[in-house]
């Protein structure tokens, strides 16, 4: 199915933002890299004051075993840029609440280099946004927030002069997709930002299609799963902080989240926790819409695609970037033997006529992008322009 951007205009009422995008052909003569450059220097870029300022480079390094992260050579376009400008770039994230390689700084930078991000493939250098623990944190107040009263952001994060995220824009398991937004907010949040963004809902699990192959264990960080003797899962929920990876590693569909309310919380106070890291300072957002796996590249696997890849997305508005983004995955047709195929062709299984909620069923990703304009984030009307 063709992506039409005039047809993707939104007409609300409100003044429209401006999102660019590029897609992904690249003709002999040119290249992705070159297109990347063209795109976020045409949609603006090079009009934030860069000059001996400190960059922020928000970026996932992608869990190792995960390929489908955006690869360093777009992260050293946009530093390459940066520096261009007489700015000090640096990559940055925070520190993960789940058990995995990326939950201290050490093991973190350990992971970003060896998916290929260093001082010598992207030209700046890492720098773990929340410290060697996690523990490393500024309370920022966020004006107009309704779920927190100050977000808990990674140090390195708020101290940069200016602020750039670069996502790969994807599925995920508890808020519908990881696109710009969760980037930032869930993102730059340090060990107990991402905590308090995530306790809202617990889940539980359904005693009789558990098959005790403790998947799910192996994913807790908090260590709250055990099992009884009939080997079946059971989690403590005074343990619990309500994470949702074993969510994403069942594959029985035996953990469940019986709070309906919890992922449009999660997804509220992800807004809010990004008002906190980009208001009152320069900001710029690029979204690379391509390997669009089920799952976040939080997990040490990535799945085959639900879409084909689409192309490259940039704007000073996250809100309006992360619609233009999702309006465009809605767009595109369903990826044969995909997790998202595989669901629609599941006996009895209900189409919610959208890729994000048949991917999982128990998200809402719009209640995000909702709160996220509510709240002066940004707009989710906006106005596609394509540069070839």
């Amino acid at each position: 199915m063709p992506f039409d951007v005039k047809e993707n205009e939104r007409n609300d009422d409100m003044e429209q933002a401006k999102v660019y995008f590029s897609d992904l052909r690249a003709p002999i003569g040119t290249n992705l890299l070159k297109k990347l450059e063209k795109l976020i220097r045409t949609a603006g870029m090079g009009d934030i004051d860069m000059e001996k300022k400190l960059v922020a480079i928000k970026i996932h390094f992608g869990e190792p075993g995960n390929l489908s992260f955006l690869r360093p050579n777009y992260a050293k376009v946009v530093a390459d840029v940066v520096k261009s400008m007489g700015g000090v770039p640096f990559l940055t994230d925070c520190n993960t609440l789940y058990v995995g390689r990326r939950k201290n700084a050490l093991e973190h930078m350990d992971a970003a280099y060896e998916n290929g991000f260093s001082p010598f493939s992207t030209g700046c250098q890492i720098i773990i946004g929340d410290g060697l623990k996690g523990t490393d944190d500024v309370e920022v107040p966020v004006e107009g927030a309704e779920y927190i009263q100050t977000a808990k952001i990674g140090r390195a994060v708020m101290d940069a002069d200016v602020f750039i995220s670069l996502t790969h824009f994807k599925g995920h398991e508890a808020t519908g997709f990881g696109g710009a937004i969760k980037n930032i907010g869930m993102g730059c949040g340090s060990r107990r930002g991402k905590m308090e963004q995530h306790n809202s809902g617990k889940p539980e699990v359904r005693q009789k299609k558990c098959v005790g192959c403790r998947q799910c264990a192996k994913q807790c960080g908090q260590d709250a799963i055990s099992y009884g003797e009939d080997r079946k899962a059971f989690i403590d929920q005074n343990k619990c902080v309500g994470c949702g990876r074993c969510l994403g590693a069942c594959n029985f569909d035996a953990i469940v989240n019986r709070n309906s309310s919890a992922n449009d919380d999660l997804n509220r106070k992800m807004a809010e926790y990004a008002k906190g890291v980009v208001d009152g300072r320069p900001q710029f957002h690029i979204s690379l819409v391509m390997d669009v796996s089920p799952f976040c590249d939080c997990h040490a696997e990535n799945d085959v695609p639900i879409i084909p890849d689409v192309g490259m997305f940039a704007s000073f508005d996250a809100v309006a970037l992360d619609q233009a983004c999702a309006d465009a995955c809605l767009r595109q047709p369903v990826m044969p033997g995909s997790r998202l195929d595989q669901y629609l062709h599941t006996e009895g299984c209900e189409d919610h006529h959208d890729h994000f909620c048949n991917n999982f069923p128990e998200t809402n990703w719009r209640s995000c992008l909702e709160h996220a304009e509510k709240i002066g984030l940004g707009t989710r009307s906006y106005e596609l322009i394509e540069v070839k």
